[in-house]
């Protein structure tokens, strides 16, 4: 698999990579063994990078992605993110609070030194307080984590963060119902060398073109309970489309796909061509998901019509919806 240097970590990680919120909750019921069949299957299949936080099934995900790496280790670089576990208040976000939060993460994972913490989405007034980047960087000089990124909502909050100088990267929601961070966000970070990790990928599954009008998920799956924003941010669930609009720009997207690709890859794809992207993380639910998603990294990249027809289908249908708020 193609690599590419995940910006101020210095890494080289594998340009699909895998997101593991699947492997701790909101998803429906993932079992253990079928969580660690993914991720042997996402490692075989060229994966290096894992995403995983804190807060998926509260270390759930963590200790998944640990018990893989006490035998799996080597060449596997682990990004976590902590924050989302505590009320999201500004105040919260103290040295001690990170140092107990990163503590909690190493245990989970098995390691003495996090290879990558991110912020996760946490409130816009903490990517403006020198005190928090201080602090990250205090966990830096101390060992308990390598590098540190943070994962946002908006793209004022990443322009924001890669204004700063230890920010090694951003996680940020990117995909062809999402087109809104091209214009500045990636153009910025590649300027500064900071790393973009593309999440929520194929728009919580709309861009996998499995679903329609008539799906039904399970009632502990975010797609069901999160669908107006009622745990956390809506933009999350489907990238904040309204799910009727999604299923009619993958049914204008469908004819786009390459021969012999799926849907998915084809998503996965068009996000790989982006300049400026450093690893897309899509998740998994079982094992010939990941293999699935790791082939899109063969796929050639796409041609400036299909581009040009991506970005019309979005113009026309999605960004009324969402170009302003995300």
């Amino acid at each position: 698999m193609e690599k590419r240097v995940l910006g101020r970590t210095g890494r080289q990680v594998g340009v699909v990579g895998l997101g593991a919120w699947q492997l701790g909750a909101d998803w429906g019921e993932v079992e253990e063994d079928q969580a660690l069949a993914v991720l042997e299957a996402a490692a075989a299949a060229g994966m290096t990078l894992i995403d995983t936080a804190d807060v998926y099934g509260d270390g759930r995900s963590e200790r998944l992605v640990g018990q893989f790496l006490a035998s799996h280790g080597d060449g596997i670089t682990v990004a976590t993110k902590m924050g989302r576990r505590v009320e999201q208040d500004p105040a919260n976000y103290t040295l001690d609070n990170f140092r107990a939060w990163t503590d909690r993460s190493r245990t989970n994972l098995g390691v003495d030194t996090l290879d990558l913490v991110q912020l996760h989405c946490p409130p816009t007034a903490v990517f403006s307080s020198d005190e928090v980047f201080d602090n990250l960087d205090t966990l830096v000089a101390e060992k308990r984590i390598a590098a540190y990124g943070v994962s946002v909502e908006t793209r004022a909050e990443a322009l924001t963060a890669i204004a700063r100088p230890g920010v090694a990267s951003v996680q940020i929601i990117l995909n062809m119902l999402r087109l809104a961070p091209l214009a500045e966000v990636l153009p910025a970070a590649a300027a500064a060398g900071v790393g973009i990790l593309a999440r929520v990928p194929l728009a919580s599954g709309l861009l996998s073109g499995r679903y329609n009008e008539n799906t039904v998920f399970a009632a502990n799956d975010h797609r069901t309970y999160n669908r107006h924003g009622e745990a956390f941010d809506v933009g999350e669930t489907f990238s904040g489309v309204d799910y009727t609009t999604g299923l009619e720009a993958v049914r204008r997207l469908a004819p786009l796909v390459p021969d012999a690709a799926t849907m998915a890859q084809f998503a996965l794809r068009w996000i790989i061509d982006q300049p400026g992207v450093s690893v897309v993380i899509p998740g998994a639910r079982n094992a010939e998901q990941a293999r699935g998603n790791a082939a899109a990294a063969d796929l050639a990249p796409l041609d400036e019509q299909t581009l040009a027809t991506v970005r019309e289908v979005y113009d026309e249908l999605i960004a009324p919806q969402v170009a302003n708020r995300w």
